[in-house]
């Protein structure tokens, strides 16, 4: 492909700008969390650098993996909090704090993705888009970039995420306005891809 070479086919032909307000969020796992969400972010990415030694000037190449950021959202807690205890239940069926019957019962009880099912052969293990051991414990997410007249543009799919954090909720009697709580929370994922719509 040879670059254009004349000013005007260089031209971009849409002005507009992204607007930070025109997104969607899905999850799976958390569908009382999605409708709450008043930010995210697509994660950043960084690839390296590997250093080729000489004589001279140390030369730089590119590196060989990539390294995903986390996805961070923030929400609304709903009156109930039944939105942060579906967080909550996440990562303590993840962590079992205190019994690991926490881990099989957020698995074949409280899971919104159903586990692999007991004998399921994997043989692409190690691989970014093999089926994860098991399901019930992951979910996949989304985030949908709309147009300034909210059509989808771009949608940003994430594989097998897992909460990693969850932030504080604090109270206090002595705040003079009503400001509703809000939470944040960062996963992990195995990969995330953008797709053109």
């Amino acid at each position: 492909m040879v670059t254009a070479t004349s000013p005007l086919a260089r031209q971009p032909d849409k002005l507009d700008y992204s607007s930070p307000t025109q997104f969607r969020f899905g999850i799976h796992q958390l569908p009382k969390v999605e409708f709450f969400v008043t930010a995210v972010n697509i994660p950043g990415i960084s690839l390296g650098t590997a250093i080729m030694s000489t004589p001279y000037k140390d030369i730089p190449l590119p590196g060989e993996k990539l390294e995903y950021g986390n996805l961070s959202i923030e929400f609304l807690v709903d009156e109930y909090l039944e939105n942060y205890i579906s967080l909550h239940n996440w990562m303590t069926g993840l962590g079992f704090p205190q019994d690991r019957e926490e881990f099989k019962t957020y698995r074949d009880v409280t899971s919104n993705t159903p586990a692999t099912p007991a004998g399921a052969v994997q043989s692409d293990i190690g691989k970014v888009g093999a089926a994860t051991p098991d399901r019930a414990m992951f979910s996949d997410a989304f985030i949908m970039i709309l147009s300034n007249k909210n059509n989808p543009i771009l949608e940003i799919n994430f594989q097998d995420i897992f909460p990693i954090s969850i932030g504080d909720l604090s109270y206090n009697q002595a705040a003079t306005d009503v400001e509703y709580l809000t939470v944040s929370a960062e996963f992990a994922y195995k990969i995330y891809t953008m797709t053109t719509l």
